[in-house]
């Protein structure tokens, strides 16, 4: 969801320079669309998204400025994999939802295992509020 979210305010502010890219730390949906209800919560909002689950690469700390984890658990591993590399690479590793400015909201929890809609609304709020003020902060730049 973060991917469409962020890409939708590339595209709305006119970011040329900017892109963005969704890529896991596991192999279990390599090659599968969104999952079903997450392209649905999207729809609802009038986003779409035509992506492809990937595993992260090497290459994507290098490409990209910005990496985000969504909890510790995913910070810890993406700065693992970051620190392992030569020469290091110079992108920052944060977690998306610091950029909502309130410790208590910035672990944007994997909404995957929920049933029903619930945990895919509270993560699609969390996911917003950080892209538009990861925009917000960062816009200007380009």
């Amino acid at each position: 969801m973060a991917e469409a979210v962020l890409q939708n305010l590339i595209d709305k502010r006119q970011l040329k320079t900017w892109q963005t890219d969704s890529a896991g730390l596991r192999d279990w949906n390599v090659g599968y669309e969104a999952q079903g209800r997450a392209q649905d919560l999207l729809r609802q909002h009038g986003l779409k998204t035509k992506h492809l689950s990937r595993i992260i690469t090497d290459n994507d700390f290098y490409e990209f400025d910005y990496i985000f984890g969504m909890d510790n658990s995913n910070l810890k591993e993406l700065q693992q994999m970051a620190d392992e590399l030569q020469p290091h690479p110079e992108c920052h590793i944060e977690l998306l939802g610091s950029y909502i400015g309130r410790k208590e909201d910035e672990i944007i929890e994997d909404p995957y295992f929920s049933r029903g809609m619930g945990s895919f609304h509270a993560a699609y709020a969390q996911i917003l509020e950080s892209c538009q003020n990861f925009v917000l902060k960062y816009g200007n730049l380009d």
